[in-house]
């Protein structure tokens, strides 16, 4: 399995680490010594990267270096905003954020230790999340006199619930890596230091899968749901036509067939 470093990928700032494993790609959050707390050039690393994965990269890792994955937004780098300046930070983590959720690929996020605020929300907007034992999250900002700004306002209530999420916020509650998993917010529970191994399976897996059918599972999929029943069967009926004409498609099914491909097994 060949293995790259950053030079093939978007230039990237020293928090942030690149390097290819065949058709996945695996970007580290490397600020070990800050609980890999995210600061600007961080987040616009973070869209850099996104918006200009390379043609034969079909998936991506996102991992935490150290202890912990992400302990949120860099506090220290608060500062005298006035309200404008304000929302046009939050709409900087919005814009590198839709880079992952929206992107050209689905990305699978790696958590241990401390997902904590920003963290949270960088998590959210992967695909698949895999969590290790000693992952918690939190959702802090009331205690510190902010609100959510990376997103999480939008795609954490899916996952947990509105409520859930509100009872968070205003009590500073955390969650453990059970309760996380209980509740939805996270796919697959490992042992401790398992995490980016089993993050590199399932993308591994996930690389296999026709390029449209990923599309459509990233793009269409959450639009569907969030759409009228009329209009979401006329997409859906779009997609399964187009899914079915492409060569890749195809290829796959009839290997398949031909008992070449893999098969429903149970996990």
């Amino acid at each position: 399995m060949t293995r790259a470093a950053n030079t093939d990928f978007a230039k990237l700032p020293p928090t942030l680490h690149a390097e290819r494993r065949g058709a996945v790609a695996v970007l580290t959050l490397k600020r070990a010594e800050k609980r890999n707390a995210l600061d600007d050039p961080t987040v616009a690393g973070l869209e850099a990267f996104f918006s200009a994965v390379p043609e034969d990269i079909r998936c991506v890792v996102l991992a935490g270096e150290g202890e912990h994955f992400s302990a949120g937004l860099d506090l220290t780098e608060l500062t005298e905003r006035d309200v404008i300046e304000g929302i046009e930070h939050s709409r900087s983590w919005h814009r590198a954020f839709a880079h992952i959720e929206y992107g050209r690929v689905p990305v699978v996020a790696v958590l241990q230790g401390g997902v904590i605020g920003g963290g949270l929300e960088l998590a959210a907007a992967a695909h698949v999340r895999v969590a290790e034992r000693s992952a918690f999250y939190a959702l802090p900002e009331a205690s510190r006199g902010i609100y959510v700004g990376g997103g999480g306002s939008v795609r954490l209530p899916p996952l947990i619930g509105t409520s859930r999420m509100m009872e968070m916020m205003l009590t500073g509650r955390t969650l453990t890596a059970e309760e996380g998993q209980t509740i939805g917010l996270t796919h697959y529970l490992v042992e401790n230091g398992t995490g980016v191994a089993k993050g590199l399976e399932l993308a591994a897996r996930i690389a296999g899968n026709t390029a449209f059918t990923n599309y459509a599972v990233m793009h269409l999929l959450p639009r569907i749901a969030q759409s009228d029943p009329a209009a979401g069967f006329a997409t859906e009926a779009l997609a399964a036509g187009v899914a079915q004409s492409d060569p890749e498609a195809k290829a796959h099914l009839k290997a398949f067939l031909e008992k070449r491909g893999p098969k429903v097994a149970r996990s």
